[in-house]
């Protein structure tokens, strides 16, 4: 008979960690007498980061005695006590290859459901100063488990565990979590995995996603680069699109055809004579999937360096070194309506769209929204409105925020705010693409939200570092990303693409992800040990070893930058 043998709270709270700050409720310790179990969590308690830890799912945490001996004698450590894991419950009993995804126990008054294992995430590692924990726990199948609280009651130390229902198909906590984060996945166990009503919505959704990429023959479009690093391409045109706007025609150096591109994604350039280190930066095609060149169309910035270099000095016959389309702003598999938004050079990705489009003769109700400062400043107005001319249900919306000269049918002044998006009528159930700054990214989707359309048919084009995701840091702050602290490496050349910042790899880095921090990089991470791959990175060039190694390795088009080290200069998409 499985028993309880301590019940642990505590509430969250501020702790110091390589120099930041993060708000945790993992620091839990034992109480005496009854607690009430309420929906939410036990009296007393309550987590730091709500989306990843707590909820009516994950009230409360399981922990085994058994583990605690177990890690024990691994790290060779004497001051485990219970809590130590963050558990809201250590027990006697109930280990994780025997409990069942669904089965209920009653303890005293209450009743419980398993839901899912332990979130594998930094701060058990954090708490316990081992680094490697969250990476150790799955790969010794020993990661606890969270209970549901089916019936709120009072529980207490030395209280027996009975089960009263054993969840169906008998998927273990063990068991669903390897099916999550190690390789060589049961495809049974998917399907029962899903079919499996207890278990939380995050991880049916993770598994819901497994099952589909498993039933693709072929990776997913704009995923799988044409070729690996930098290729050698010439320069065949150059043509002046507006007085800020260049386009560049690119053709293999020799004469080769090119790999196809789809419609909507970026080219990484290096240029090598415009700097040292070599500038990178990525720009959207703005031709046709069929055309017999790459085009990139490059606004030229004040500051710029590699955008200043493209328009004064690259000419027909240049050189330049160039990585495979990547990215995966590309139009979905549909046939409903499709809104086309763009704003100044934003326009290039969703030309590429329009004229997949107009190749397709697309029946399709298209709408072409674009914002512009004016008239001579608007770059391929003649190409898309010729575009546009083929496609027999498509209308143009061209807003001008300081117009030079008379109004037209279709044509605007000012910003496309919520209320002249009203007037359009714009199609609830339409699919959007957008691109241009991220304040007008963040309005437009927010506005067409508002407008009916699902969140999951909105789809923005991003070329700026991502937002951050670093869970638990409550002092994290953009700032310019800049060269680390202290003296410089010495090592292999990093360059971080989407920031526009390479240094030199230093020894006193563990990982990649820890020279990113340090250089102020937006980075995203959870586990930072090689398990739950939210780290994953696009390697355009260059060459990783892993330390540790990651439970599932990715492709080699990827890396998974919280526990890779360069063996080579290497380009982040990052």
């Amino acid at each position: 008979m499985a028993t309880l043998l301590s019940v642990n709270v505590g509430m969250p709270k501020n702790v110091a960690w390589e120099g930041r700050t993060v708000y945790t409720g993992i620091w839990k310790s034992p109480v005496d007498g009854p607690r009430l179990v309420r929906r939410l969590n036990v009296d007393g308690d309550g987590q730091g980061d709500l989306a990843g830890h707590g909820g009516e799912q994950r009230a409360v945490m399981v922990y085994q005695k058994a583990s605690y001996e177990h890690w024990a004698e691994h790290f060779g450590r004497t001051d485990l006590e219970f809590g130590n894991f963050g558990e809201n419950f250590t027990v006697d009993g109930l280990p994780d290859d025997e409990v069942y995804i669904g089965d209920r126990y009653r303890i005293g008054e209450a009743e419980f459901e398993v839901t899912q294992p332990r979130v594998t995430c930094f701060r058990v590692g954090m708490r316990l100063g081992e680094p490697q924990m969250p990476a150790l726990l799955v790969g010794h199948h020993r990661p606890g488990f969270y209970l549901r609280v089916i019936t709120e009651g009072h529980v207490q130390a030395g209280e027996e565990i009975v089960r009263t229902r054993v969840g169906p198909h008998q998927l273990s906590v063990a068991d669903i979590d390897a099916l999550l984060y190690l390789p060589n996945r049961n495809r049974a166990q998917l399907r029962a995995a899903v079919d499996i009503p207890a278990l939380s919505p995050g991880w049916q959704q993770s598994f819901h996603e497994l099952l589909e990429s498993t039933d693709k023959v072929a990776p997913p479009v704009g995923v799988e680069p044409s070729w690996n690093g930098f290729r050698r391409f010439q320069v065949a045109d150059v043509v002046n699109e507006s007085p800020s706007v260049r386009s560049i025609y690119l053709a293999a150096e020799n004469g080769a055809a090119l790999p196809k591109a789809t419609a909507g994604q970026y080219l990484t350039v290096r240029v090598s004579d415009a700097g040292d280190p070599a500038p990178v930066r990525s720009y959207s095609l703005s031709s046709g999937p069929d055309a017999d060149t790459y085009r990139i169309s490059v606004k030229r910035e004040p500051y710029g360096v590699a955008s200043s270099w493209l328009h004064t000095h690259l000419r027909a016959g240049s050189v330049i070194e160039v990585a495979a389309p990547r990215g995966e702003f590309v139009l979905t598999e549909d046939t409903g309506p499709i809104l086309l938004i763009s704003a100044g050079i934003g326009i290039t990705p969703v030309l590429a769209m329009l004229h997949e489009l107009a190749a397709a003769r697309s029946t399709r109700e298209i709408w072409w929204i674009h914002v512009t400062r004016n008239a001579a400043q608007q770059a391929f107005a003649a190409e898309a409105a010729d575009l546009l001319r083929k496609l027999p249900n498509a209308r143009q919306y061209v807003f001008y925020t300081a117009p030079d000269s008379d109004l037209s049918d279709g044509e605007f002044q000012g910003r496309p705010t919520a209320a002249a998006l009203a007037r359009l009528n714009l199609p609830a159930d339409a699919c959007a693409y957008i691109c241009g700054p991220d304040a007008f990214m963040t309005d437009i989707h927010d506005d067409l939200v508002k407008f009916g359309v699902a969140p999951e048919r909105i789809h923005t084009e991003l070329f700026g570092a991502r937002e951050a995701i670093n869970p638990g840091v409550v002092d994290a702050h953009r700032i310019q990303p800049h060269q680390p602290p202290g003296p410089p490496g010495t090592g292999p050349q990093i360059t971080f693409a989407r920031s526009g910042l390479t240094t030199r790899w230093s020894e006193q880095h563990r990982t990649i992800l820890e020279l990113a921090d340090a250089c102020e990089v937006p980075t995203r991470w959870s586990c930072r040990t090689g398990v739950c791959h939210t780290c994953i990175t696009q390697l355009l060039s260059g060459q990783v070893k892993y330390s540790p190694t990651p439970l599932e390795p990715p492709d080699g088009e990827s890396t998974l930058i919280c526990c890779a080290r360069p063996e080579s200069d290497v380009v982040l998409d990052l």
